[in-house]
């Protein structure tokens, strides 16, 4: 089993920038494949980036594609968010989330993951 936590959130202006980390405790990340995913108010959560558990293969929703980057250090049990460009349709809670698995492939589906932070708040203001 592995816990995850959230950090790196706060109320930033259009145009800035913010990186997210997920920490992750009681297993090794190089055997989970991991993503982000988001949740406004008033809006079901959605995927926003995956990685693979090697960090070879991403996917990033249409939404974030160019301005968000999703990367992964193994050594150091830590997932990223770097987030450039925000918009302030991009506010939301933002949840990392874990699966363990052996293939290579980007999960992009709430189901597919077992595990999830408590998530962190993103404001952007415009």
């Amino acid at each position: 089993q592995v816990q995850l936590v959230e950090s790196g959130g706060g109320l930033v202006q259009a145009g800035g920038s913010l990186r997210l980390s997920c920490a992750g405790s009681g297993r090794t990340f190089s055997d989970y494949a991991m993503g982000w995913f988001r949740q406004a108010p008033g809006k079901e959560r959605e995927f926003v980036a995956g990685i693979s558990w090697s960090g070879g293969s991403t996917y990033y929703a249409d939404s974030v594609k160019g301005r968000f980057t999703i990367s992964k250090d193994n050594a150091k049990n830590t997932l990223y968010l770097q987030m450039n460009s925000l918009k302030p349709e991009d506010t939301a809670v933002y949840y990392c989330a874990a699966v363990r698995t052996d293939s290579r492939v980007v999960f992009l589906r709430e189901y597919e993951y077992a595990y999830w932070g408590q998530g962190t708040q993103v404001t952007v203001s415009s």
